[in-house]
């Protein structure tokens, strides 16, 4: 950081007065490191969120109650509006889709991942997608979802009794 120069007042010269000297401050400045320190700590705490899987999807809505959080960091396969797949937020081909799952379990000790699919995707695929996930060696998988959706019990997501009930 900065260091400072000091002036030193003299006394008991000849004269008693004697030009000062100038020596350098011992201290260093920590102001600035602070500040910047806590600037940085304010960025990453904003975008520490923001940092989740990346791939754009509209879920499905539904009622079912969010799933307990693990150890490790979940392994989630996404199917994108267009058919696409990728495995957290890299796209991947079809045909390495079950060697690149293969040695992903190899390394994991958890054999459960999350399969987010976009709404509009048919329910034909998403199962083709789950049958090449099992063949990946992922046993338990969990399909992600956005709650409000429908409970087929005459209540709404909000707790009113549903039209027509």
């Amino acid at each position: 950081m900065a260091a400072g120069v000091m002036k030193k007042s003299g006394g008991g010269g000849r004269r008693g007065r004697r030009r000062g000297r100038a020596q350098a401050m011992s201290e260093i400045n920590i102001t600035p490191f602070v500040d910047v320190m806590l600037v940085l700590l304010i960025i990453f705490m904003v975008a520490a969120p923001l940092m989740t899987v990346g791939v754009p999807l509209e879920l499905p809505k539904t009622a079912a109650q969010a799933v307990p959080a693990q150890q490790e960091e979940p392994l989630t396969i996404s199917i994108q509006a267009d058919g696409a797949i990728a495995i957290m937020n890299t796209p991947t081909p079809e045909a390495e889709l079950v060697p690149k799952l293969r040695a992903i379990a190899a390394e994991r000790t958890d054999t459960k991942l999350f399969l987010r699919a976009d709404g509009a995707i048919p329910y034909e695929r998403v199962v083709q997608v789950m049958g090449a996930l099992n063949a990946g060696g992922f046993t338990s998988i969990v399909l992600v979802t956005d709650g409000g959706g429908p409970r087929f019990d005459g209540v709404q997501a909000g707790g009113q009794a549903a039209p027509g009930q």
